[in-house]
């Protein structure tokens, strides 16, 4: 079986106005770039991101951000994307707040073909009882608040009810792929891509490395191909391109310092 699509550009075609994607990576490490920029040039609006967080500015989700593109985010926090924060602000996009570990886990369940889940994240705060702004309206007021969710014991503890997430697409991003769509992740781009993977009903992936079936151990193996139904083979300058969000480095310690630490 051979999933590898010519080019991104194909591979993101039959994405329309109102579709959801779930995208993998964290910040920006293991973000989709190529596929993030095929439907960039693609042209689709309207669309709900499910997503750890909607990029920075200038790069990755950030791109469509800033085009309009998005209508509706299901993300655990805004990071330091202002203009994520200037639209949410000013009642342009709706955002559905999540704590991380629950939108992890609302995405696997909906790719293991779970209806909800109950866990203890959230109870006694409005993820549970409701109230946390999904929108607001242009004067300031909330236009659109979260429900209320149900809350049950078990083993003595409550627990809040989360429904699983299931998207059109998923687009992610993985180390090395066989034709079969078989994916292995490298470190922390292992965040999100493969819950992101299994809650689209059409998953994309973009391989730095296509390998033929049977080079990757059984193993080895971090996402299953049954989960993928497109892959796209980077150029090595594509696999290469990558960014962090924020570059820190320490510049030359003073003389002072310096002769202190010698003595």
């Amino acid at each position: 079986m051979n999933k590898v699509v010519a080019s991104a550009a194909e591979a993101v075609a039959d994405i329309p106005d109102g579709a959801s994607l779930a995208v993998g990576g964290f910040g920006l490490a293991g973000i989709p770039w190529v596929l993030i920029g095929a439907v960039l040039v693609q042209g689709a609006r309207d669309l709900t991101i499910v997503s750890n967080n909607c990029g920075v500015d200038g790069a990755g989700l950030g791109l469509l951000l800033e085009q309009g593109r998005i209508s509706r985010v299901i993300a655990s926090y805004i990071g330091e994307n202002k203009e994520f924060a200037r639209q949410f602000l000013a009642g342009e996009l709706t955002v559905e707040l999540t704590p991380q570990g629950t939108l992890a886990e609302r995405m696997r369940a909906g790719g293991a073909g779970l209806g909800a889940f109950f866990t203890p994240t959230g109870v006694g705060t409005p993820v549970a009882e409701g109230g946390l702004p999904w929108r607001y309206a242009p004067d300031g007021s909330i236009a659109a608040a979260s429900p209320a969710k149900e809350v049950r014991t078990f083993h003595g503890t409550p627990m809040v009810l989360e429904e699983s997430i299931v998207t059109d697409y998923a687009l992610i991003r993985a180390a090395k792929v066989d034709r079969a769509g078989n994916c292995v992740f490298h470190a922390s781009a292992r965040n999100f891509n493969p819950d992101a993977a299994m809650a689209g009903r059409v998953t994309i992936v973009e391989a730095e490395e296509l390998v033929e079936v049977g080079e990757i151990g059984p193993d080895e193996v971090h996402l299953p191909g049954v989960f993928v139904k497109r892959v796209v083979a980077l150029t090595p300058a594509q696999a290469h391109e990558k960014d962090i969000e924020k570059r820190t480095t320490r510049g030359p310690r003073p003389v002072a310092a310096v002769a202190e630490g010698n003595e």
